[in-house]
């Protein structure tokens, strides 16, 4: 029986190779607050949510069911990824950053339990900055590390019940859309074991594992894919 997935934020970057990726051989939700869909294949259900908003977590995922009968893959990646810095303290920024960031994945896995059966998935697009703090973006960096203790929490309470909970933690990574400027990227190049920056189809192969019968009897972990990055 063919799997349903729902990406969050699957309209650029690594949600988008994800989507993509997945389609390939699952019913695909693609859920998207600002950036509209153009390059996504045509069978994906794509819906328009802001999911910080009380009910709209729940609305999708009903959506997604309605429209494909079932829910397998659970794929959190919409994040806010800001400066934030000290000297200039911003609460509501502060606050959309863990909305958007930490409390959303929970939402929406609390949405999609009742349609969870053993043998679903879910995975977390983590971050290197969990664990390798950014300059000027503490709080980027806070919530990630946050989500990777929620992803194991969630890991071990929803285990008895066959659902595994896994995250991806990416380091650098090109974004078509959002380049960094050259000096930046090659920095990143000198300080990357395999010399080279990732692509978003990188982080997608290794959510393909995770999310695959193949990685069933992974969960718990926090995947680094960063090339080597900080040795």
């Amino acid at each position: 029986m063919t799997k349903t997935a729902l990406v969050t934020g699957g309209t650029r970057g690594i949600g988008l190779a994800i989507a993509r990726d997945l389609s390939r051989d699952h019913n695909v939700g693609v859920v998207w607050n600002t950036t509209p869909p153009n390059d996504l294949p045509p069978a994906v259900l794509a819906m328009q949510s802001d999911l910080t908003q009380a009910g709209n977590c729940a609305a999708v995922v009903t959506a997604t069911i309605e429209r494909f009968g079932q829910l397998d893959v659970i794929l959190n990646n919409a994040g806010v990824a800001q400066t934030t810095p000290l000297d200039s303290f911003d609460a509501p920024t502060q606050r959309a950053i863990l909305d958007v960031n930490l409390l959303v994945p929970g939402d929406l896995l609390a949405a999609s339990l009742p349609h969870l059966k053993s043998g679903a998935a879910v995975v977390n697009i983590s971050s290197v900055n969990a664990v390798l703090p950014p300059r000027a973006a503490a709080l980027f960096g806070a919530s990630k590390a946050a989500l990777n203790l929620w992803t194991r929490a969630m890991a071990k309470e929803l285990g008895p019940r066959g659902i595994r909970v896994n995250a991806v933690s990416p380091g650098a990574i090109d974004i078509p859309d959002k380049p960094r400027p050259p000096d930046l990227t090659a920095l990143f190049v000198q300080d990357t074991a395999l010399g080279r920056i990732g692509v978003p189809e990188d982080v997608a192969r290794v959510v393909r594992f995770l999310t695959s019968d193949d990685a069933g009897f992974v969960t718990g972990e926090i995947l680094t894919v960063s090339g080597g990055y900080r040795l």
